[in-house]
């Protein structure tokens, strides 16, 4: 998240076969009367002008030429004979491996080849944290290096765009949970032989399955999960006689009203809940989202009651004269840590800012209150890993990524993670559920992702990808704004949604 196969196995040849020995000896001659002839009586040594009356004996006849023994001759010929079948042996050999090599590496694929290189853009995580795992997957698979850069988020989809359709991007590649309609173009498929559908679906949550399918196909692995949860301020809740959370939206509302402080002027000194404005309220388009559909609302269809009612209760959380958040007070995180306000909505990532902040703030972490009567319902927020479309080496890339989903990779990589922070990202993988759901700060992500309350809609804040969400939150921001200057909940939204239509119009969005 279309494939090349590395053929990484060395190839075994079969030992040469051993060169015979001459199976031959001299031996004596037996039975023979010729005595063995002297250097002096030596054919060779008879000069060519001898007569031919010289050479005849007594009575005319031919004296029979003595010729040495022909065992010698018999010797010689055996040796070189013998010497030129092992050498054919041999080469016969040689050509039957050399040829036996040739027809494995072609059914392999071809000889062996060079080192297969692997570029993985990350954006959040430190170098630090994927080397040990880099590292322990590239001894498991010789011929694999893997070179993992963390990029800044500010450009990052338009250049991951750009760079992979001229060639040069990277082999993996991280991605927000709602990019896949703006990247579809460049992002391969999760191919059946590294996880086939059914896999997916056992490992991963219904959240996943449903943000990360088109047609038939997969198109990334989720190492984590995360979504927006409720996160609230122990002390200031002691302080206003409340010791559990708001179970549904009811509560929530009651409670805001009991911990808000308000000076003699009117302004407010602690707020209950920070909700109602666009431009000091983090992550207000994703709470938009949230209410719209605990309202039954859609964002294709915000000229229906539901999305205007939605709209109304967003804001009022911030109008007079019962307000409990307004544009005098400092952006919702930074209010959150100087303890002026009570209760939040984010992901679960911004208790790493709200910790690191101040140690010793005590907060508790619950998931998003049921509104009465109706079923829960949660933002989901998160990044995928995928494969780009234009890499030469697909299947060695998902490989990596089928081991980085693995339970000890994951559990692994949780472990590296939590070393320099509060803790790791929530595990993807249900079946490690158990190790985190009750964890003081995680928990709630996992329990909501358990309970299958996660809703993906293109309203996400942070995901810089100047393209589907971040055109479509200033839509809303507008909407919210446009109220907070005297427009109706049902102009504002009219207006948002001839734009919003548009947005997905361009990126095929039905």
């Amino acid at each position: 998240m279309d494939d090349n196969k590395q053929n990484s196995d060395g190839n075994q040849s079969p030992s040469n076969t051993e060169v015979p020995k001459p199976i031959f000896e001299t031996v004596p001659v037996e039975g023979t009367d010729v005595n063995p002839l002297t250097d002096d009586m030596r054919p060779e040594e008879i000069g060519p002008n001898v007569s031919a009356t010289e050479e005849m004996g007594a009575g005319g006849m031919t004296d029979p030429e003595i010729l040495p023994s022909e065992q010698p001759l018999v010797y010689e010929e055996s040796k070189v004979k013998y010497v030129v079948i092992g050498l054919g042996v041999v080469v016969f050999v040689i050509v039957v491996v050399f040829l036996f090599s040739l027809f494995v590496n072609a059914r392999k694929g071809g000889p062996p080849k060079k080192d297969i290189q692997l570029v993985y853009w990350g954006l959040w995580e430190e170098k630090e944290v994927f080397d040990p795992i880099i590292k322990s997957y590239e001894q498991k698979n010789p011929g694999v290096k893997i070179s993992y850069e963390k990029k800044a988020p500010q450009e990052y989809r338009e250049k991951l765009i750009v760079r992979s359709q001229k060639g040069q991007g990277p082999d993996i590649f991280r991605f927000h949970n709602t990019w896949l309609p703006q990247i579809r173009d460049i992002t391969a498929h999760l191919p059946e032989e590294v996880m086939g559908g059914a896999d997916f679906e056992k490992t991963f949550y219904p959240i996943h399955q449903k943000d990360l399918k088109i047609g038939t196909y997969y198109y990334g692995l989720p190492l984590y999960i995360d979504g927006l949860v409720l996160v609230y301020n122990e002390s200031l809740f002691k302080k206003a006689g409340l010791n559990t959370a708001p179970s549904n939206w009811d509560e929530l509302i009651e409670y805001a009203g009991k911990i808000q402080v308000q000076g003699e002027d009117g302004k407010l000194i602690t707020s209950g809940i920070a909700l109602g404005t666009a431009s000091n309220t983090e992550h207000f388009s994703d709470i938009f989202g949230l209410m719209l559909l605990l309202n039954g609302g859609d964002l294709r269809r915000l000229d229906e009651p539901e999305a205007s009612g939605a709209l109304e209760a967003y804001r009022r959380f911030a109008e007079l004269p019962n307000n409990t958040w307004d544009e005098s007070m400092p952006n919702s995180i930074a209010a959150f840590i100087q303890q002026k306000v009570a209760m939040i909505i984010v992901p679960s990532w911004e208790l790493i800012t709200i910790k690191t902040a101040d140690p010793d703030l005590k907060l508790k972490v619950v998931p998003i209150p049921k509104p009465p009567g109706g079923k829960q319902v949660s933002l989901a927020t998160y990044w995928v890993e995928g494969v780009s479309k234009m890499s030469k080496n697909q299947l060695e890339a998902w490989k990596f990524l089928k081991y980085l989903t693995e339970k000890d990779t994951m559990t692994k990589l949780y472990e590296n993670q939590s070393a320099t922070r509060i803790f790791g990202e929530p595990y993807s993988r249900i079946d490690l559920a158990q190790l985190i759901i009750q964890d003081q700060y995680v928990g709630a992500v996992i329990k909501q992702a358990e309970d299958d309350v996660y809703v993906s809609l293109p309203l996400s804040s942070n995901t810089f990808d100047n393209g589907l969400n971040d055109e479509i939150v200033r839509y809303i921001e507008n909407a919210i704004n446009g109220t907070i200057k005297g427009a109706s909940y049902n102009d504002a939204l009219q207006t948002a949604k001839m734009g919003i239509e548009q947005v997905m119009g361009r990126y095929k969005i039905e």
